[in-house]
């Protein structure tokens, strides 16, 4: 997730309060956007006191891996509240998955500089101290760090958000790019090996891709667009690889774009093949079916960022409230579709 300052005042909500954010929000029902759902789900909070917690990982000891972008770390939650730091990357760990060698791979987007809109933590700008996009792997018993790759060609990655593994054990991964006073990167999404080999670009030119993951046959990879909301699906041959949809002009297609004010951010997909959203300002979870229908379920975060599924029937939905440091548990009315090499 990466709102600058300036998107905020584009977007008319830089230097209000949280409750008038929150005001701001719950007026959203517009005739563009759709009414939400009352009231919101019940949930439990499991951890507190975080630094814009994202990527959660279910791992196999029942516990909960998340980063936090704002302290450039990746920390373990227990069941009872307790947390303790697994690694200290620095810069910006983003998005975290568990390799099939066991280790995490993390999406490092270099860090971002970071303002309080009462009590909300919201990213910005590229970091004054930008350490330079990067993908990571961390041994999660040591907390050892390698750093997999920063340049795909002869490109430097800018800011890696999202990545998914196939059953392959390769990875595709967004890199959502920066933002600076007056201008922002294109973002494109990759392929690589779990070793670091391999990588290469898939596309790019896009506006501000994000959260990526895959549908049950591995068929289909779907990308979310935070700023222009939009969810993406890219078809893929037996090997993996794209199939053009519209050549020459787009490699993939539209399933859904949201009409009024929301941003997407990270996503995970269920067991029956349905796309689940994290959705900024409108904040909540966006379910989207393969052929373009659409549900909001209502958070009270404003930047609710991530979601991972778990449990013994996978309807345990893990999602992070990162404005206000939170992640919560609740149940999810379908299964979560089991990842790739994932707990």
């Amino acid at each position: 997730m990466n709102l600058s300052r300036r998107d905020l005042i584009a977007f008319g909500i830089a230097g209000a309060t949280l409750p008038q954010l929150a005001g701001l929000a719950a007026s959203a029902e517009t005739p563009e956007t759709p009414a939400r759902p009352s009231p919101p789900p019940e949930y439990t909070v499991i951890a507190e006191g975080l630094r814009f917690p994202e990527g959660p990982v279910i791992m196999p000891d029942g516990s909960l891996v998340v980063t936090e972008i704002e302290a450039g770390r990746l920390t373990r939650i227990w069941g009872d509240g307790k947390t303790e730091i697994v690694a200290t990357t620095g810069g910006g760990p983003n998005d975290a998955k568990l390799g099939p060698d066991g280790a995490l791979y993390v999406c490092n987007n270099g860090g971002f500089e970071f303002y309080e809109a009462d009590g909300l933590l919201v990213p910005g700008h590229i970091a004054k101290d930008y350490s330079g996009g990067r993908i990571e792997r961390v041994a999660p018993d040591t907390g050892e760090i390698t750093r997999l790759f920063d340049t795909v060609g002869e490109h430097k990655l800018k800011g890696p958000n999202s990545l998914v593994f196939d059953k392959t054990g390769q990875f595709y991964f967004t890199d959502h790019g920066k933002t600076y006073e007056r201008q922002r990167d294109l973002t494109g999404l990759y392929k690589a090996n779990a070793d670091g080999t391999g990588a290469r670009e898939l596309d790019f030119g896009h506006v501000s891709l994000n959260g990526v993951g895959l549908s049950p046959d591995e068929r289909t990879l779907y990308v979310a667009d935070t700023l222009t909301g939009r969810l993406w699906a890219y078809d893929l041959d037996e090997a993996g690889d794209i199939v053009p949809a519209m050549p020459p002009f787009q490699k993939g297609r539209v399933v859904a774009s949201m009409p009024g004010w929301t941003l997407f951010d990270s996503l995970a997909v269920t067991a029956a093949g349905n796309v689940c959203v994290a959705t900024l300002i409108n904040g909540g979870i966006t379910t989207i079916t393969p052929d373009g229908d659409t549900s909001h379920t209502p958070l009270p975060d404003l930047l609710t960022t991530n979601l991972a599924f778990g449990g013994a029937d996978r309807r345990d939905a893990y999602v992070c409230f990162s404005g206000t440091g939170k992640v919560i548990r609740m149940r999810w009315p379908e299964a979560g579709l089991k990842l790739n090499f994932g707990a």
